[in-house]
């Protein structure tokens, strides 16, 4: 398969959750990345802004396992990864999944749940497996999470922890569609969509799994310049040093910038990637793995801001 082609293949998985996402464009083509590059996004936007439907539509299109978890402040983390049971004492504990065990996970409003629920993922999202009662169950290679989050300022939610953060490819951010999109919108409701009946979201699988594990490994084979390795590192190595945050990028940012950069360049249809390409995806990459200092967040500035500064200040190749 070449660049090409895979470009071709992701158009029609993004045409196809296009078709029931409207006017979030670069929501879909940031979450079709962190899948290729066997990532897991954190989507943060307010409420009814088709997170949960861009997650439901893209497992549709991808022919993949949905499985879904709404967090609550009650939830518990066996509530995630399921238990052993005993049925007797002359018989071995019985393990029953939990619904982490799919291949795309929509964790919903993860920030609702406390910080003992959440870090319940984390070997999830790392290893790709649960451990119950001392025994790992594997959840499979395509295993993929997309949590979502409402802004921290909205009331019962709790920050999630920094080594959690870290685990997320993306932050990817939903805003409000343009008004055309909202009349478009309308116009499908009108024709008798409905996004909360699943037979207004179901539709022809574009792709399988093994069409997907294929792709992620052409992933593997996009070539990444000298020069554009070390314009990754410089623009991650330039956060750290960047007073207005107290926090800069981790080595694990300086990779996932450049497992990003690849999936990137392939969607683009091309086996190499290029500047523009780091440049395009160090807001997502990064946004969420930065912390600014007191006095730029008492000003006003996001980390968007002092990211858009840095990448500014970093000199791209040629």
């Amino acid at each position: 398969m070449t660049a090409e082609q895979v470009a071709e293949s992701v158009q029609r998985v993004r045409a196809a959750v296009a078709s029931r996402v409207v006017g979030q464009d670069t929501v879909i083509n940031e979450a079709l990345v962190a899948f290729l590059a066997r990532g897991h996004a954190l989507l943060e936007g307010v409420p009814g802004t088709a997170k949960t439907l861009l997650v439901r539509t893209l497992a549709a299109a991808l022919n993949t396992r949905f499985g879904r978890i709404q967090f609550t402040p009650d939830l518990m983390p066996s509530d995630i990864t399921g238990i052993a049971i005993l049925r007797d004492s002359g018989s071995a504990a019985e393990f029953h999944p939990g619904p982490v065990f799919t291949d795309l996970l929509l964790a919903d409003e993860i920030n609702r749940a406390p910080a003992k629920t959440q870090a319940a993922l984390l070997e999830a999202m790392q290893e790709r497996q649960c451990t119950v009662d001392g025994v790992a169950h594997s959840l499979g290679d395509l295993f993929t999470v997309f949590a979502t989050q409402n802004p921290v300022e909205y009331e019962g939610t709790y920050p999630l922890p920094e080594a959690q953060l870290d685990r997320f490819l993306l932050k990817i951010k939903v805003p409000y569609p343009a008004l055309d999109a909202e009349l478009t919108m309308l116009n499908h409701y009108a024709s008798g969509f409905d996004a909360e009946r699943a037979s207004s979201i179901a539709m022809e699988p574009v792709l399988n799994a093994e069409s997907c594990r294929a792709l992620r490994d052409m992933v593997d084979q996009v070539r990444v310049a000298q020069e554009v390795q070390e314009y990754i590192a410089a623009v991650v190595r330039a956060t750290r040093e960047d007073t207005a945050l107290v926090l800069g990028g981790s080595p694990r940012a300086t990779v996932a910038l450049f497992r990003v950069a690849r999936a990137a360049a392939l969607m683009a249809g091309r086996d190499y990637v290029t500047p523009d390409d780091v440049k395009d995806y160090a807001f997502p990459v990064l946004r969420h793995r930065v912390v600014l200092a007191p006095e730029v967040e008492v000003e006003g500035r996001s980390s968007d801001d002092v990211l858009d500064a840095v990448l500014t200040r970093v000199v791209a190749p040629k």
